[in-house]
């Protein structure tokens, strides 16, 4: 006898991810088109909503992100209706998607906001954690309250934020690049942050204007190893105690231009007969003992160094979540593994959009804008994708957003890096110790990006100089003399 099929239900508009991007072009599709009904499917029973939200500048934004359950999402906006499933296939030629659940829905626009998974330097170890959504990062907090010592693999945000958060366990910290937060400072920020790392922490950090991250009242759900969550953002990690079994602060180990060759199980490295080194104590004097404390599992680094640990916290970046989406459909896709979207948010499939960390920007971007993996993007995707797909239904142009004019996160503005300028650019820098960092890229006199740590309240003042092309050669080396209120000049 054959099983009756869930009924179809049809939708003008369909958004697959309940994270930053999916919800923020749900909400908008859902103002734009009031009498349609949108579909949101989430494989998650929690949403990730954008509260508080504030315009800094221009290009600077300042909001909060709440997990809320997804009734406060359709109680906002009645024409929003969640699916809780995952996508088991998308059929690009019949304009359908396929749940877990059975159904089929078939839409006249998607949009993709499956976002990214981490990857995991090793699958399947139970001492290898990834730290991706609310989920891992609370099954990290458990692990680290029985813990003396662990591993951190990596060198992006994630990573950067764990090391200074941690408390009462050694941490070994090793990095492929020769300075931490190789993706977003140069050597000289680096070296700024290290000694801050390093030192015991103070009782207040320095507040930055970034995003918060709050859980309210959340009730324990369980996503299985496919169903990822959606990804955390810069605070994450408030509310969560982060502290191991010691009494101590901070004791942190770096180990630079290093990856993971091997790791072994306790056993595994019993037989081995390799040794493992304890704890360096300080930097200049290289132990030869070997560790006399038996660990739950052991890393062999590419530098021949040996250490053990009672876990291992792989935080080495995310891939686009792009499995469900591939079969059958022939998507261009980018070098990172992401679905292209053209200037207008639009991949390759006709009438399928793509927004946040699954997909790759591939228009030719405005000469102080990169794409990075970061909240503050997923936002503005959503919502530009929103505006997109409403503009295409309705035969309307749109033209590009200016959130993609200029890149800012965490008060690191265009080319902060000097990301593509080549040889031809200058660097000025501006540093006060454990206080501030200030560094601009400069390119024919004009600013094209800046780097900004702690509280100098210029990043109004150079945004306006980046964006506006300002010919700045007549300051000179006066540019960043604090004597000098740039402030007032400029604004």
């Amino acid at each position: 006898m054959e099983v009756a099929r869930p009924p179809s239900t049809t939708g003008k508009f369909v958004v697959v991810g309940g994270g930053i991007a999916g919800v923020t072009c749900a909400e908008q599709l859902a103002i734009q088109f009031p009498s349609e009904d949108i579909l949101l499917v989430t494989a998650s029973p929690v949403i990730k909503a954008v509260t508080n939200f504030k315009q800094v500048s221009k290009v600077l934004e300042e909001f909060d992100v709440e997990e809320q359950p997804k009734t406060m999402l359709e109680n906002r906006f009645p024409n929003i209706k969640i699916i809780e499933s995952g996508v088991k296939q998308l059929k690009s030629k019949e304009h359908c998607i396929l749940t877990g659940d059975g159904s089929q829905h078939v839409y006249k626009k998607l949009c993709l906001c499956a976002g990214a998974k981490p990857k995991l330097i090793c699958e399947g170890n139970p001492y290898v954690l990834g730290i991706r959504d609310t989920d891992s990062a609370q099954e990290f907090q458990k692990q680290l309250t029985k813990a003396k010592r662990i591993m951190i693999i990596g060198n992006g945000g994630i990573a950067l934020e764990l090391v200074y958060e941690i408390e009462g366990c050694e941490i070994i910290w090793a990095i492929k690049d020769k300075a931490i937060g190789n993706t977003f400072f140069d050597a000289g920020a680096a070296e700024f942050l290290t000694s801050k790392l390093i030192d015991e922490k103070p009782e207040a950090i320095i507040a930055h204007k970034r995003t918060r991250y709050t859980t309210e009242g959340r009730k324990q759900t369980k996503t299985g190893a496919g169903n990822m969550g959606s990804a955390l953002g810069p605070d994450w990690h408030e509310g969560l105690n982060l502290k191991g079994t010691k009494e101590f602060s901070h004791k942190i180990h770096i180990e630079t231009m290093c990856e993971v060759k091997k790791i072994y199980l306790q056993e595994e490295f019993r037989i081995s007969k390799k040794k493992s080194l304890p704890f360096p104590r300080d930097h200049s004097n290289q132990s030869v003992t070997t560790d006399k404390e038996i660990w739950p599992v052991y890393v062999e680094l590419t530098n021949e160094k040996i250490y053990g640990c009672d876990f291992i916290v792989s935080a080495t970046g995310v891939t686009p979540n792009t499995e469900p989406f591939l079969c059958g459909n022939s998507f261009d896709l980018g070098e990172d593994g992401g679905l292209k979207v053209d200037a207008h948010m639009h991949t390759s499939l006709s009438d399928v959009y793509a927004a946040g960390d699954i997909c790759t920007a591939s228009w030719r971007p405005s000469p102080v804008w990169q794409q990075m993996r970061l909240w503050t993007q997923a936002r503005q995707m959503g919502w530009y994708a929103a505006k997109c797909m409403a503009a295409a239904s309705l035969g309307e142009s749109t033209d590009m957003d200016f959130s993609f004019e200029l890149f800012a996160h965490v008060v690191l503005l265009g080319k902060y890096n000097a990301q593509g300028l080549g040889s031809d650019h200058e660097l000025m820098l501006r540093c006060t110790k454990g206080q501030e960092y200030i560094k601009v890229v400069m390119q024919n006199g004009r600013m094209m990006g800046a780097v900004l740590i702690g509280e100098t309240d210029l990043e109004e003042t150079f945004e306006n100089l980046i964006l506006n092309q300002t010919d700045l050669s007549s300051y000179g080396e006066d540019l960043l003399d604090p004597n000098i209120d740039l402030e007032d000049y400029f604004d």
